[in-house]
């Protein structure tokens, strides 16, 4: 079951990293087409008058996919431990605290999911759109939903991996 969890959870965490480095080239994208643009409008004094329609938008938008699913790819590595509460503690029950820890990020990513899901439905019975670009706001919200679904998941798991089989994952200062 251990190795089951662990493979399950690496598996969401390779596709949570690839979310997040898509929203990533898309933002790097608009942002690179949009500080063109205007430089070209520049340089022309106005005779080309191009531009990224809702470029802020769609950086908003992205910048929440990439951050959601970079925190759902990363949730059992970037606990910060402080030092002068664990230090006299033993590995094993550091270890099992962590484990405990991350069952609020289980209950912080459901919370966050069900209030997205929740408005997602609100906005397509409502026909909700964005500002700029008109886009319907439900497909946001839903994948916003999904991601934070994923966060849940995933501190789910090493939540128990951490609880039940006292597996410990390096932590960002060891790597």
């Amino acid at each position: 079951m251990q190795q089951g969890l662990v493979r399950f959870s690496r598996w969401l965490e390779a596709l949570c990293r690839l979310i997040a480095g898509i929203a990533l080239v898309g933002m790097l994208a608009v942002t690179v087409v949009d500080v063109t643009l205007r430089y070209v409008y520049r340089l022309t004094d106005g005779a080309l008058a191009w531009s990224v329609v809702g470029s802020v938008e769609l950086v908003s938008y992205l910048m929440l996919f990439a951050l959601l699913a970079a925190m759902a790819a990363n949730v059992e590595k970037g606990q910060v431990v402080v030092e002068a509460f664990s230090h006299r503690l033993n590995a094993t029950i550091k270890t099992r605290l962590n484990g405990f820890y991350l069952l609020g990020f289980t209950a912080l990513g459901l919370v966050v999911a069900i209030g997205l899901w929740d408005a997602a439905v609100s906005a397509g019975a409502h026909g909700e759109v964005t500002q700029d670009l008109r886009l319907p706001m439900g497909p946001i919200y839903w994948m916003a939903a999904g991601l934070s679904l994923l966060l849940s998941i995933r501190s789910l798991a090493f939540a128990l991996l951490g609880l039940l089989f006292n597996y410990r994952v390096a932590s960002v200062e060891e790597i």
